[in-house]
């Protein structure tokens, strides 16, 4: 019997994938040159988490006894670490010349990038001068010989090192730090030129100077990535101990964990590289030589210098900001009379803020309640939130914690909380808490009144203008009461395992979306319509995978939307051939979540926090829910439509897995469905005011807890890295 082709993708190479994706548009002609600049950045930021995370969790698991292999392809944690080290030498290289392209067109632009190697006479003399006044005196140098210890270099931070000879000692090593202290990117006007200069290249083009009682044979710049894959498991031992000092230990383990990857600047003296293999053990598969910088992050400063100079708009996208609402819109008032879906980044998040503070301030409200897992730095949300509680309202944050590389901010935050008088709750101890969930309480003429929001990004003011998310919000009862149940099932340490309307991750989420899939193949086994659109970040889950498949078989036509890992292949003959996925990569970062099945009067239409990966549906608090107002439901399959015909930011998978960029038909113009979505949504600010108020459905069945088992359970967690986002922190 032929064995059947498999549909599966390992997970770690559909994330370089994805990376791939989005350095291609460090290389797109019809995308500004500035904007290729953050994208090449958003590359090498993207890599460095894909190192910190992913291959630091495989490095964990090649350290285990049993070590398991991957649910889905069946690999073990030293074959995909194999597969992985060969594609991103490839996806470097790719970097190393487009990096190439864009400084020789930035150079047409008017900004020439510095050449250490070829300066004139009154370059040098101006550069070493700089180097000797403003940098020299912050170097902080360190020999490493027989008496001299390696020191601990610090994850992500730059490097200079020299081969030393000296007659009275031999061999060593010197090491100079080029750290943050140090800005990253100098500037010099040249006549109409302006010359930028990398300050790690300035350093190592002058720090042979350093070390003038030796001799230099050898040189080159350095970077450490290390693992930051922490668990929270071990420092749990002890439960009197505050879990905010718990965290902010396992922050300080996480700068000590082990080197995934050396990268190098230029190519690396073979006696360099074999010194610091030795010292940080890194197999030589994980060393990466570049020709452009360490860390990318530098670009942006590089577009922005050029931004900030003016007078280069052809060089970056045209400005467009959130829509904001019109003179006299009140989303608190506006929501008693109608649901309300707002999506960022079109639409400014100020109306939801400004409801947090009217409702804080309203004498009806008793509590407000919500669920905050990455928060701005200066977050007016959670503002508004310390606000309320000062003005005597009952204020409940479940702060999680654990959001990766976020912890420090929601530590701090979490104690602003605590201080103003909110309950603060740290969630459950082995279900990351990734809901997008507030519930405003009021008692009115004897009754509790809900105000319930649910969305599908963070509440986050920066990353509302970055990512494409959604917020619904109602006033209808009977979400209100599902809500509520969900917020005290959280307080107690419980999963929600009943709900009508809503979807609750671990226990009421994917088991709905699959019985909603089972609907779609029942129909087309009857020969009538049937389809399934999926949008979503991220999917690896098999049981997801399979329903898909089957679907796929059974006739039903299915859409699948996913931004990054989508370990499912499109097009397998016998498997998925109805199966169609597409990803959109563009100016904004695609997070939102809907789930859509049937269409027309049947269809029944989803917006959900958590992705198809199993940490959502198996390891987290997600929240959910079905859109059952028809204007927005409508609203929402007019987002699918839209991002269906995009022929300018899609890519569509091929049965190969590999993906081809979408083109408009001959004749046709190109379909921009992000830019496009400013018009879909400019009257978004809906204003009804003689519309009376959405009747109260009739009493549902009431959420039920359900004790998490701490003994065996399919649905414990292991441990795995956290995909974070595109834009920088981010994330997620």
């Amino acid at each position: 019997m032929e064995k059947q082709e498999s549909i599966f993708i390992n997970r770690e190479l559909s994330w370089l994938d994805f990376d791939s994706r989005v350095l291609a548009l460090a290389k797109d002609k019809n995308v500004p040159l500035g904007e290729r600049l953050k994208f090449a950045a958003i590359f090498g930021s993207n890599m460095d988490e894909f190192f910190m995370v992913r291959v630091g969790s495989l490095y964990d698991q090649t350290l285990l006894k049993n070590n398991k292999p991957d649910i889905v392809t069946h690999m073990t944690a030293a074959e995909q670490i194999a597969a992985i080290t060969p594609r991103v030498a490839e996806l470097q290289a790719k970097c190393d010349k487009y990096f190439q392209t864009l400084v020789n067109q930035l150079t047409t632009a008017g900004y020439k990038k510095v050449d250490f190697h070829h300066l004139s006479k009154a370059q040098e003399h101006f550069w070493k001068t700089y180097f000797q006044r403003e940098l020299m005196p912050l170097l902080s140098p360190q020999i490493v010989d027989s008496r001299h210890p390696f020191p601990f270099l610090s994850n992500k931070e730059i490097y200079y090192i020299a081969q030393l000879y000296n007659k009275g000692d031999g061999v060593s090593f010197g090491i100079v730090p080029v750290n943050s202290r140090f800005e990253r990117v100098l500037f010099v006007k040249d006549g109409d030129m302006t010359c930028f200069a990398f300050v790690e290249e300035l350093v190592a083009h002058y720090a042979a100077s350093i070390f003038n009682t030796s001799t230099v044979q050898k040189q080159c710049l350095f970077r450490v990535t290390r693992n930051a894959d922490i668990t929270v498991d071990e420092g749990m031992m002890d439960h009197d101990i505050d879990f905010r000092d718990v965290m902010s230990e396992l922050l300080k383990k996480r700068r000590k964990l082990a080197a995934v990857r050396l990268q190098f600047w230029p190519e690396a003296p073979q006696e360099i590289v074999k010194f610091l293999r030795d010292k940080l053990v890194v197999p030589a598969s994980r060393c990466y030589a570049q020709t452009s910088p360490l860390d990318t992050g530098c670009l942006f400063k590089l577009a922005g210098r050029i931004a900030s100079d003016g007078g280069r708009s052809e060089m970056f996208y045209p400005a467009a900001r959130p829509m904001q609402a019109p003179a006299g819109y009140d989303l608190y008032t506006e929501v008693r009379k109608h649901d309300v879906l707002l999506a960022y980044p079109y639409q400014s998040i100020r109306p939801f803020i400004r409801m947090l503070l009217r409702a804080g301030a309203d004498p009806d409200v008793v509590s407000i309640k919500m669920t905050l897992y990455r928060m701005a730095s200066d977050s007016q949300i959670v503002n508004a939130l310390i606000a309320a509680a000062e003005n005597g309202k009952e204020v409940v944050a479940m702060v999680e914690l654990r959001a990766r590389f976020d912890e420090q901010n929601n530590i701090d935050w979490s104690k602003q909380l605590q201080d103003a008088g909110c309950t603060v709750l740290y969630g459950f101890d082995d279900y990351k808490v990734h809901s997008k969930l507030t519930l405003i309480t009021s008692r009115v003429d004897g009754k509790y009144r809900y105000l319930t929001q649910i969305g599908t990004g963070n509440y986050n003011e920066k990353t509302s203008e970055l990512y494409t998310d959604l917020s619904f919000i109602t006033t209808r009862q009977d979400i209100g009461e599902e809500a509520s149940a969900v917020f005290n099932n959280m307080a107690l340490q419980r999963l929600t395992s009943e709900a009508d309307t809503m979807l609750v991750a671990p226990l009421r989420f994917k088991t709905v979306l699959l019985d909603e899939m089972d609907r779609q193949i029942a129909l087309a086994l009857q020969g009538k319509p049937a389809s399934i659109i999926l949008k979503n970040n991220s999917i690896n889950d098999p049981q997801i995978i399979d329903k898909i498949s089957q679907a796929s078989c059974a006739g039903v036509r299915v859409d699948m939307i996913v931004r990054g890992i989508c370990c499912v292949r499109a097009g397998v003959p016998g498997r998925t051939e109805n199966v169609h996925i597409r990803s959109l990569v563009g100016r904004y970062l695609e997070h939102s979540r809907i789930y859509c099945f049937g269409s027309g009067e049947n269809m029944r239409i989803y917006i959900a926090s958590g992705d198809f990966l199993t940490r959502n549906t198996e390891r987290r608090v997600e929240v959910g829910v079905r859109v059952d107002d028809p204007a927005i439901a409508k609203k929402l399959r007019g987002i699918l439509d839209l991002q269906l015909r995009d022929t300018v930011n899609a890519r569509e998978m091929q049965p190969d897995g590999s993906y081809s960029k979408v083109k408009p038909a001959e004749g046709q113009p190109p379909v921009d469905s992000q830019m496009a979505m400013f018009g879909y949504f400019k009257d978004g600010f809906e204003m009804a005011a003689d519309k009376p108020a959405p009747a109260v459905r009739p009493a549902v069945k009431k959420a039920v807890a359900k004790p998490v088992s701490r003994q065996s359970s399919s649905l414990r967690p292991t441990r795995s890295g956290l995909w974070q986002n595109l834009f920088g922190r981010g994330k997620k």
